[in-house]
């Protein structure tokens, strides 16, 4: 990947979301909803503080997490679609 985020931004690609019900239902692409989770492909250095220290992020790269359905940046790199965003724009890691 040849993006590198600064301060406080990651890079995230959408994990695609499940194309059947728990019943079995099959959910066309057009209903579909825009997945609200992903994997974290790049994270910045870390933001400075009031004392001009760099406080680090505290996700890491291959880190799933979840996020608003609207948040960040969409861009397009070598085919992928990859949002740009604040780590303060993602809610939670999801533990495995």
């Amino acid at each position: 990947m040849n993006l590198r985020p600064l301060a406080d931004r990651v890079i995230v690609k959408r994990v695609d979301s499940e194309t059947k019900t728990a019943s079995g239902i099959v959910i066309p692409d057009a209903a579909a909803e825009k997945p609200d989770q992903g994997e974290v492909l790049a994270v910045g250095p870390g933001k400075r503080n009031d004392k001009g220290e760099l406080a680090a992020l505290t996700v890491k790269v291959g880190d799933r997490v979840l996020f608003g359905k609207y948040s960040g940046q969409t861009v397009k790199v070598g085919g992928d679609e990859l949002l740009v965003m604040k780590e303060d724009d993602l809610f939670a890691v999801v533990e495995k």
